[in-house]
């Protein structure tokens, strides 16, 4: 059943991971799927494989969003759906050694960013659309060497439920989604496939239900916000995380 047809999505961060199986989600829903990314060829090449319309946009840039504003308003008038989705996980360290340049990365994609993405496409959305963001279950797990990506998701969360508030009139909902570890390619930037496992299966170990979710969990979920079917929620988030969240109550 393609709950969606012809709606226009904007999926932030689309290239890879949680934003490229979300786009492929959408699409599959009979939506049509915009994607960004800051990698010319990454983000073309991707959109050309799932049918998708690709813009190069760093979502750290202000200039860079209003400039995919104005060209999406060209191309499109009105978006449906907006998924912001482009984030980093930034450096982890102890508070007491926390560097300025990885506290400006982190907050100028992740909260900055973020917040002014929401802010220049607000005019772009239609009444009765649907903001989904996507936060972590760490905004509220206080996880020791975490605190800059924490603080960022925390308060990307608070925004969204300010936005909720001032959108209802237009029956625009807004949500977040906060996945815990997922399995992604992420990992394999940085270590081999045995240490990869190893630190999948330890993540899996504190999970009540043994297993990590899938970039295709997440996006089952943003899309059912972005339907029909989610009409009555607006101001919540959605914690995908195993029951990590409530196993460290």
């Amino acid at each position: 059943m393609r709950n969606l047809e012809n709606k226009v999505v904007l999926v932030t961060g689309g290239s890879s991971g949680i934003g490229l199986a979300t786009a492929q989600e959408f699409i599959n829903q009979g939506a049509r799927v915009i994607i960004t990314g800051r990698r010319k060829q990454a983000i073309e090449q991707t959109a050309s494989d799932i049918g998708a319309t690709a813009f190069v946009a760093d979502q750290a840039s202000l200039l860079d969003i209003e400039d995919l504003a104005q060209k999406i308003k060209f191309q499109f008038g009105k978006i449906d759906v907006l998924f912001i989705n482009a984030g980093i996980t930034g450096a982890s360290g102890l508070i007491g050694e926390a560097s300025e340049e990885n506290f400006d990365d982190v907050m100028d994609i992740n909260l900055k960013g973020a917040y002014f993405t929401l802010s220049r496409f607000i005019p772009l959305l239609r009444d009765g659309g649907s903001v989904v963001i996507l936060s972590s279950n760490v905004a509220t797990l206080n996880m020791p060497q975490s605190s800059i990506y924490q603080a960022s998701k925390a308060a990307i969360n608070s925004i969204a439920k300010t936005a909720a508030m001032e959108l209802a009139d237009r029956k625009i909902r807004v949500n977040t989604v906060s996945p815990g570890p997922t399995r992604t390619g992420v990992l394999n930037r940085n270590y081999d496939l045995q240490t990869v496992e190893h630190i999948w299966d330890k993540l899996a170990a504190d999970s009540p239900l043994k297993k990590i979710g899938t970039a295709e969990d997440v996006a089952k979920m943003v899309v059912y916000l972005s339907g029909d079917s989610a009409s009555y929620i607006t101001g919540a988030d959605f914690v995908l995380d195993g029951g990590m969240r409530i196993n460290r109550a």
